[in-house]
Parts: structure tokens; C-alpha cells; sequence
């Protein structure tokens, strides 16, 4: 686990399916899309402390379960998406909302990858959470997963224009890497892509 910013912790779990990392994050005891992670990762972060854990999508519930046994997190998830983590062995206790605020994040809908996904927004930082609304890749730059991946593309893409009203700079990502600086631009790009 490393200290992504100021405050702020990541690890990752490699992906050869897709060739990037997933990644996990840590944020004033909110653990987001935990992904995969060796026992002392586990101890850092239950060290640190965790009162919730977010899922972003249905399919972000990875390892979940495992943080949520460590810890006594409470799991919280969209609830359009949360028949799906429940059907993985997850214990959902919570659900996420459009507008809700969960510590110092703003949740965010940005439905199309699946019914609920969710983007988490901190304004104080100008700091933006996705899990598999678009990805970091390749790095540098933003990309969406591959079409089979995507439940409705076309929705997708008025999320994402959407979340150009939203003030960010910098962009963490469930998949791929971050973008520390200069996110909006890179989200812009891929928006204007056809």
C-alpha cells in the first residue's frame, strides 16, 4: 500500500486479463473497491482503520468480504447493483445514493457500465473516485472497458459527459492508473471521442 496523495492510500492487484492493475483505495477510513491483497496489505489497512467500504459497481466486490471480516466495515453498494454482490457471497448492509455523502465524499450516479455504478467526488480536494466508468488506460490517458463489459454504452457516455460538471483534478480509478493532475481534460478527451 503506498500513499497515493496527501493522506490518501492505493495498492493494486495485478490483472493479466487486461493487462493493467486493479486498484484499491483507502480514504479517511473508507476502503473503495478493495481489490486483492497480500496479509501485511490487509494489516496496513485494517491498521489504518476502516468504518466503511464502497463498492462503485456490482463488480467491484472483489475482496470485499475479506476486509469487511478483518475490519467490521459496513459494505455499501448502489442498490441496483447490489443483488449481484450479495449473490457473490457479499454481505451488503448499506446503499449508496445520487447526492448521498459518505464521510467527505459526494456520491455520484454514472450509470451505463452497469444500473449502478457510482463515482465518489471529495470538492475540498477536487478529487474524483471511478471504479469502471472509465479506466486508466492507457496511462496517461482514459479509455472505457471493452463493449461486452458495458451493460448500456450510450448511457454510459451522458454519464460521463456529465461528470464534466463536477470540479476534479485529479481522477483514481478502479482499473488502470491514476491521473494526478489534469484529469478533467483526459475525461473531456475520451468524451469527445467517437
Amino acid at each position: 500500500m503506498h500513499e497515493i496523495l496527501p493522506g490518501i492510500y492505493a495498492w493494486r492487484w495485478p490483472s493479466p486479463r487486461f493487462g493493467y492493475d486493479f486498484n484499491g483505495h483507502l480514504v479517511e477510513g473508507l476502503c473503495i473497491d478493495p481489490v486483492e491483497m497480500d496479509e501485511p496489505t490487509l494489516d496496513a489497512i485494517a491498521g489504518r482503520g476502516v468504518t466503511r467500504i464502497l463498492l462503485t459497481n456490482r463488480n467491484h466486490f472483489r475482496a470485499a468480504e475479506r476486509v469487511r471480516a478483518r475490519t467490521g466495515a459496513r459494505v455499501a453498494v448502489h442498490p441496483a447493483d447490489a443483488a449481484f454482490v450479495r449473490s457473490k457471497g457479499v454481505v451488503v448492509d448499506d446503499e449508496l445514493a445520487d447526492g448521498q455523502v459518505v464521510g467527505p465524499l459526494r456520491v455520484v450516479g454514472v450509470p451505463g457500465k452497469s444500473p449502478g455504478e457510482v463515482a465518489f467526488h471529495w470538492p475540498e480536494r477536487r478529487l474524483l473516485i471511478v471504479g469502471d466508468a472509465c479506466v486508466g488506460n492507457p496511462p496517461g490517458k482514459l479509455g472505457l472497458l471493452p463493449s461486452a463489459a458495458i451493460d448500456d454504452a450510450a448511457r454510459l457516455r451522458e454519464s460521463l459527459r456529465a461528470l464534466l460538471a463536477v470540479d476534479f483534478d485529479a481522477m483514481l480509478v478502479g482499473d488502470g492508473v491514476a491521473i494526478l493532475t489534469g484529469a478533467k481534460e483526459r475525461l473531456r478527451d475520451l468524451v469527445e471521442r467517437p
